[in-house]
């Protein structure tokens, strides 16, 4: 894969770098070992280096040989996910029960790619802004950013960001203009029965009874009251009652995920879950607590920005590993929440291996990081040219 020569000169530093941080996994809200990583490394560079926003966050700013009152934002993630890895690698995780699952290790190095290329060279007329972002999965680390005064505190004109995709050929870099991923609820929902001996259920309100029709009714929320052709996604993932076999429980809880790309299609599902709980309470004479939540916003990639994103990848990858994709994804990402507020957009970039991401036997492939790293500094190269 073509890279920028001065990042292919320190290729296998950025390979040892993303391996250290495989190596030591850490989920949301706890990244310190990986935060204090990223932010000696840009001081390293004579990046201008801030830490603590939205608590593990740390941000970097830059400045260009010339000055034209422009400002780019770069971001990537940092958080593991809570699961085992089952890779057998060599640097597999050292930490049970974290493992770098996403790629937001490869995330992280290719933004201090980025970073170390642009500190050295500085060819570009403006402020390059470096976001490394904790707990992106499903813990609100952009919203706490956010609510930090990330772009407060540190103003962008545009932002962009990047994410592995071990499905798509490697070296191909896509980005889908305008709604790119679906907005995400979860939801967790409380029957509250009346527990019996399990030889004298007559005496219950069995909530496994009750929970077994809610889930049956709650598969109909999206296709009878969705129009076809606006594409959700409501699934059930938990189900927890019950501690012996000779006992009706008093309780159980339902939990699981809606997918949405528009707000009023959000709406009107949650509207429907409330009321088949509430039916549901009134007819079996219990109780049934619904908490519903949104955890990420539709990710929204801006149509210019968008084009200029493909344009400095094809300096990178070349005309042919370039394209604008068409199809939703209904996985979701917080880069959204920063979307809302920034113009920009969120591209994939694709690698060898076929085992997709969130699978305990992930593996990224180390080859993609000066890939991505010369991608995301081309951009600030290009948006804000001498």
């Amino acid at each position: 894969m073509p890279v920028l020569p001065k990042i292919a000169e320190y290729a296998d530093e950025l390979t040892a770098i993303r391996r250290d941080i495989h190596q030591h996994p850490e989920i949301g809200f706890e990244e310190v070992r990986t935060s204090g990583i990223v932010a000696r490394m840009l001081q390293s560079w004579g990046v201008e280096v801030h830490i603590g926003l939205g608590k593990t966050g740390v941000v970097g700013i830059l400045k260009g040989k010339g000055e034209s009152g422009r400002t780019v934002g770069l971001r990537a993630d940092m958080d593991a996910l809570p699961m085992d890895e089952q890779t057998n690698l060599p640097f597999a995780s050292k930490n049970p029960g974290r493992f770098h699952g996403c790629g937001h290790d490869g995330h992280t190095t290719m933004l201090l790619g980025a970073a170390r290329y642009l500190a050295e060279t500085r060819d570009f007329a403006g402020t390059a802004v470096f976001i490394f972002q904790p707990a992106e999965e499903g813990l609100g680390g952009a919203r706490t950013m956010l609510a930090d005064g990330l772009f407060d505190k540190f103003p962008c004109d545009e932002i962009y960001g990047m994410h592995n995709n071990p499905l798509a050929e490697p070296g191909k870099m896509g980005v889908k203009p305008g709604a790119a991923m679906a907005g995400a609820s979860f939801f967790d929902i409380t029957i509250n029965g009346v527990g019996s001996h399990g030889a004298m259920p007559h005496h219950s309100k069995d909530p496994i009874v009750i929970a077994s029709a809610l889930i049956q009714n709650l598969q109909s929320v999206v296709s009878r009251n969705v129009p076809a052709v606006r594409t959700a996604v409501l699934s059930v993932t938990q189900v927890h009652s019950g501690s012996a076999y000779n006992v009706v429980p008093g309780k159980a809880v339902i939990s699981g995920t809606i997918r949405y790309f528009d707000d009023e299609v959000m709406e009107l599902i949650h509207h429907r879950v409330r009321t088949l709980c509430a039916g549901m309470a009134q007819a079996y004479e219990i109780s049934i607590d619904v908490d519903l939540r949104n955890i990420f916003d539709v990710l929204m990639n801006d149509p210019d920005l968008s084009q200029a994103y493909l344009d400095a990848a094809r300096d990178v990858v070349g005309e042919e590993n370039v394209s604008e994709t068409k199809d939703l994804v209904t996985g979701s990402e917080d880069f959204a929440d920063m979307l809302k507020v920034v113009p920009g957009a969120y591209c994939t970039l694709g690698h060898k291996g076929s085992i997709p991401v969130h699978n305990p036997g992930f593996i990224l492939d180390d080859e993609i990081l000066p890939v991505g790293a010369s991608i995301m500094a081309r951009i600030v190269e290009k948006r804000m040219p001498l």
